[in-house]
């Protein structure tokens, strides 16, 4: 059974842009859509009791996503009213889903994305990829021209999750791939016998970063062969360097560590700056 691509939504501007979104790639990838809301019972609300509550929630997520899929009746929609904390249930929801996409309040560079916010939590509670997406989000920012960015890093299998999350919606979308691996000179203590005849052998540290860069990408240009790809190499911080070529962007993409502390996931520098500032969706896939 196919999984679904997840919205979650509560009624901001913001949320119905991240609907738009999913939507449009529930199409392209012809793969359902499931849209979630989160509630609390108000028992402030006398007049109301939860089964009227519940009945209002429903009823008003419905007309969103009515007014926003009508285009699309081929399209699978359900839709789902979930009680209890936010997190957990947006969490849970992605643990289901090929994706989980949600809304930000950034509206520039300095505000950014969701920050100590359930957007940030879910990204790092969330076992699937999670997309963000800023209020205002034009399908227009989808046009040709525009590539799918993805930070790598490492080894071939640091960033596999990213790379393969890339390709398959630049396949979906007809986009060319820009893969980006930042490197930066190492401390003199850092080199070693070994480590100098390996760079030696490849002519110098920038042709090394080239060659793992397209030994990366190797089994993914082999797998989507008809994905234009593009390699960029550039000395410079990783957040930084990322965040430069994904200025003309449709789609960030980025990795995330599960790296867990004494107060809980965190997400990773790289992955916390590029959505703290990218000015297009965000797209952030955990892995090992």
């Amino acid at each position: 059974m196919a999984r679904p691509i997840t919205a979650g939504v509560d009624g901001t501007e913001e949320s119905l842009a991240a609907l738009g979104w999913a939507v449009r790639e529930a199409v392209r990838r012809g793969l359902p859509l499931r849209v979630v809301h989160v509630w609390r019972y108000e028992k402030t609300l006398a007049t109301a009791d939860r089964d009227t509550q519940h009945g209002w929630v429903s009823d008003g997520v419905t007309r969103a996503v009515r007014s926003v899929s009508g285009r699309h009746p081929e399209l699978d929609v359900s839709v789902d009213v979930l009680e209890g904390g936010a997190v957990e249930a947006l969490a849970g929801a992605a643990a289901d889903a090929e994706m989980l996409v949600l809304g930000s309040r950034g509206h520039g560079r300095v505000v950014g994305f969701l920050l100590g916010s359930v957007g940030q939590q879910v990204i790092a509670e969330a076992t699937r990829p999670v997309v963000l997406v800023r209020a205002g989000d034009q399908p227009a920012a989808e046009a040709a021209g525009r590539d799918v960015v993805v930070g790598q890093h490492g080894g071939p299998e640091d960033s596999a999750a990213a790379l393969r999350f890339a390709f398959e919606t630049a396949a979906a979308r007809g986009a060319t791939v820009r893969a980006v691996r930042a490197w930066t000179l190492p401390p003199v203590f850092a080199y070693s016998p070994g480590s100098l005849k390996l760079l030696d052998d490849v002519g110098g540290l920038e042709p090394y970063e080239k060659q793992a860069l397209a030994e990366a990408l190797r089994p993914w240009r082999e797998r989507f062969p008809e994905v234009p790809v593009a390699e960029h190499i550039e000395m410079g911080s990783a957040g930084q360097v990322l965040l430069a070529a994904a200025a003309r962007a449709q789609l960030t993409v980025v990795g995330r560590r599960a790296q867990r502390t004494a107060v809980g996931a965190r997400i990773g520098s790289v992955a916390h700056g590029v959505l703290h500032h990218a000015e297009c969706p965000v797209a952030v896939v955990p892995h090992e």
